[in-house]
């Protein structure tokens, strides 16, 4: 099982100094896919770096402008752009004249999911990032680490002076992420997974909920998880049931009924992804309507 860790003492709007270079900013926009919701990280002190600035509330502006109050703001970095983590980072670049650090939005495309938190399909931003890319400024150094899977543009970023990941939505200690084809890819993901756990971290910072401070560890279980749903949906094959819509009330009985939808596109990138590895067949390309078998 995941060694979930739930527990945030936190208030909205409220500057909390989390580590020796790390302050955050809770967004109040809780959620399903955001929970509490929306952790804005400032690393640095007198002159920072914000990562995953949020939606764009007024209030919520409003607090990040107080906590940054004296400082200056150098750069701004998103880990992807969902509706939750970059919407803010145009207005707050305007109020700061920082420079906005990321990937451009994928292409909405003709069958894109939407899911509640959708797509800031607008974004753009100043320096679009490459992996291994190094972001500095006093007393701190952040590597941008490509990390597709949750997100096509999906980007963590890693703060090398405390040996720490902010893992945006690729690592969350309170639950599992989505991958929602078709901008979500399972392959990629296991392979953002892998990676990771190479480097070794002594903590991540994901954009919603605690910091997962057991690592290694946590990121086994995290992809053990998957494996395991793997194990399931062959078996829900072998029972006879090809069909997704049919299989994700058995897999997900426990999983509150209002993520079924979002658990359907999981199992979609699993059926994508053992399609590839050649374990499972449809006919045609896979899709969420296709009838699916053992290979």
């Amino acid at each position: 099982m995941i060694p979930f860790v739930r527990d945030l003492t936190f208030e909205y709007g409220r500057v909390d100094q989390v580590s020796p270079l790390i302050r955050r900013v809770v967004a109040n926009n809780p959620g399903p896919f955001t929970f509490n919701g929306t952790g804005v990280y400032i690393v640095g002190s007198g002159e920072v770096a914000v990562i995953d600035p949020g939606p764009d509330l007024s209030e919520h502006l409003d607090a990040l402008l107080a906590a940054l109050r004296g400082e200056t703001v150098t750069a701004i970095l998103t880990t992807h752009t969902h509706a939750d983590h970059s919407p803010l980072a145009r207005p707050l670049a305007e109020r700061t004249g920082a420079t906005i650090y990321g990937r451009p939005a994928p292409g909405a495309g003709e069958h894109a999911v939407k899911l509640d938190e959708g797509h800031d399909e607008l974004f753009r931003p100043d320096v679009a990032v490459t992996d291994g890319q190094t972001i500095a400024g006093p007393g701190w150094t952040l590597e941008a680490l490509a990390t597709p899977g949750h997100a096509s543009n999906h980007v963590c970023y890693a703060l090398l002076e405390e040996n720490a990941l902010f893992s945006g939505d690729h690592v969350m200690g309170w639950s599992t992420t989505v991958i929602s084809p078709p901008d979500g890819d399972m392959t990629a993901y296991y392979a953002s997974l892998d990676k990771v756990a190479r480097r070794g971290f002594a903590t991540l910072w994901p954009t919603h909920g605690p910091p997962i401070t057991e690592v290694a560890p946590f990121l086994a279980a995290y992809k053990a998880h998957r494996l395991d749903r793997e194990r399931q949906i062959l078996e829900q094959l072998d029972a006879g049931h090809g069909r997704i819509r049919e299989m994700v009330p058995v897999i997900y009985a426990a999983v509150d009924p209002r993520l079924h939808p979002a658990a359907a596109h999981s199992v979609l990138a699993h059926m994508i992804h053992l399609t590839r590895q050649g374990v499972v067949a449809t006919d045609g390309e896979p899709g969420p309507d296709s009838v699916y078998r053992r290979a």
